[in-house]
C-alpha cells in the first residue's frame, strides 16, 4: 500500500474508541473494525434485505449485502488512487446499510411514519445504533466499539436535534464541518454502485429496456461504444459491458475532480479536511449526467407499477406489525418488551428494522393470517 497522504485518517490521528482496548495484533485498528462488522449478525442479515427488488422475487438481483460489497470495492479503488485509508473506507462501506429496514426505502418510509411521534426513524442513525448498542457479541461492551472515524462515516446525515444528542460525533452537523475524505468517498461510492447496478437489475427484471436507456447521455455514450465494437454481442453481455464502462467513467472522473479539489484547497492535515468544503466530488458535467440517470430510474424503475405494488405491500406489513406490537407488548420477544410507550416504540423499531424481508413477511403471516392460526 502506498504511503498515506498527510490529510488521510491514520491510527496516529484517530480519535480512537469509546472504550479503550489493547491494540490488535497483526492488523490495523480499522481492519479490526471491518472484521467486527463482517462478523456481526446485522451484516449477515443484509443477504436477505431488499435493494430494489424484494428478496423472494429472484436470486440474481442485488441485496443489501451484495450492494455493500460492491460499494466497498469501488470505494477502495478510489481511496488507493488518492492515497487515503483503504481499511477505513472498506469498514464504512460495509457498515453503511446495517440499520436498513426490510423492503428497502419503502420499509424505511413506513417505519419513519410509524415513529413520527417518537422521534422518527432514519436508517443512518439506526446503523449507528446497531454498531454502538444493538449488536451483542462482546463481553466487555455493547455494540462493536468501533473507531470514531468509522462511526462518523456511517452517519452520513443527521438533524440538528439528533446531532445534539450524539456528543462529539454530532458536532460536525452543528458546526458545519466535514467528515474525513474516507467518509466522503464511501458516500459517493454508494451512489455509483446503486445507480449503475439498478440499471443492471432493472433490465434483468424486464421493467426497463436497454433501448429506453439510450436516451440517457451517460448510458448512451457507452452503449454506442459497445455496440460499435461488438456488433454481434448478446444483449446480456452488452448490458454488463455498458454498466462496467459507466462505473469506470464515474470512478475516473471522481478521482480526477477530487485531486483537483484537494490540490486547490491545499490540504495538509485531517483538520484541514474537516474545515474545508466537500472535496470528494464529480465534475460539473458528470453531476448533470448522474442527475439525468437518477431521474430516469426514478420515473421508469422506482415508480414502475410492479415496484409500487410491492412497495405498497411492504409498507402495509411494516405498519401492521408496528401497530400490533405497540398494542400488545406480549407479542414481542422478551428482550424487546418495554413498558413505557416511548421505550416500547424504539424497541419495536429496533425489532422491525432488524428483520429480513422474508422474516417480516412470515412474522406478519404468523400474526395476522387465519390459516396460520388453524394450521
Amino acid at each position: 500500500m502506498a504511503e498515506l497522504a498527510p490529510y488521510a485518517v491514520s491510527e496516529a490521528n484517530s480519535r480512537g474508541r469509546n472504550m479503550a482496548e489493547e491494540a490488535p495484533c497483526g492488523r490495523s485498528e480499522f481492519q479490526r473494525d471491518r472484521d467486527r462488522i463482517i462478523h456481526s449478525g446485522a451484516f449477515r442479515r443484509l443477504e436477505y434485505k431488499t435493494q430494489v427488488f424484494v428478496n423472494h422475487e429472484g436470486d440474481l438481483f442485488r441485496t443489501r449485502l451484495t450492494h455493500s460489497i460492491e460499494v466497498a470495492q469501488i470505494a477502495r479503488s478510489i481511496a488507493r488512487r488518492l492515497r487515503l485509508n483503504e481499511d477505513l473506507v472498506e469498514a464504512i462501506s460495509l457498515a453503511h446499510d446495517l440499520g436498513h429496514t426490510p423492503f428497502g426505502h419503502a420499509g424505511q418510509d413506513a417505519l419513519n411514519t410509524c415513529m413520527k411521534e417518537y422521534g422518527g426513524f432514519e436508517h443512518n442513525l439506526q446503523s449507528l445504533r446497531v454498531v454502538d448498542l444493538l449488536e451483542e457479541r462482546y463481553a466487555a461492551f455493547d455494540g462493536l466499539n468501533l473507531c470514531f472515524e468509522t462511526r462518523e462515516g456511517i452517519l452520513k446525515h443527521c438533524s440538528a436535534t439528533n446531532a445534539a444528542k450524539l456528543g462529539e460525533l454530532g458536532e460536525r452537523f452543528l458546526h458545519n464541518r466535514r467528515p474525513s475524505l474516507e467518509a466522503q468517498i464511501a458516500n459517493l461510492a454508494d451512489e455509483i454502485a446503486y445507480n449503475n447496478h439498478d440499471v443492471d437489475d432493472g433490465i434483468r427484471s424486464g421493467l426497463i429496456e436497454l433501448d429506453q436507456l439510450a436516451a440517457v447521455p451517460l448510458v448512451a455514450r457507452h452503449l454506442h461504444e459497445v455496440r460499435a465494437a461488438y456488433p454481434d454481442l448478446p444483449e446480456r453481455r452488452v448490458v454488463h459491458e455498458t454498466v462496467r464502462r459507466m462505473i469506470n467513467t464515474l470512478v475516473s472522473d471522481l478521482i480526477r475532480q477530487s485531486e483537483r479539489n484537494i490540490s486547490a484547497q491545499g490540504l495538509s492535515t485531517i483538520e484541514d479536511v474537516r474545515n474545508a468544503p466537500v472535496m470528494i466530488a464529480f465534475s460539473a458535467e458528470v453531476i448533470e449526467q448522474q442527475r439525468a440517470l437518477k431521474n430516469f430510474l426514478h420515473t421508469h424503475l422506482y415508480r414502475h407499477y410492479r415496484v409500487m405494488r410491492m412497495s405498497s405491500k411492504a409498507q402495509r406489513i411494516i405498519s401492521d406489525l408496528f401497530a400490533i406490537f405497540m398494542q400488545d407488548v406480549r407479542l414481542l420477544p422478551p428482550p424487546f418488551q418495554r413498558q413505557t410507550e416511548p421505550e416500547r416504540a424504539r424497541a419495536v423499531a429496533d425489532y422491525i428494522a432488524g428483520m429480513t424481508d422474508r422474516y417480516a413477511i412470515r412474522e406478519h403471516r404468523r400474526i395476522f393470517a387465519v390459516e396460520e392460526v388453524l394450521a
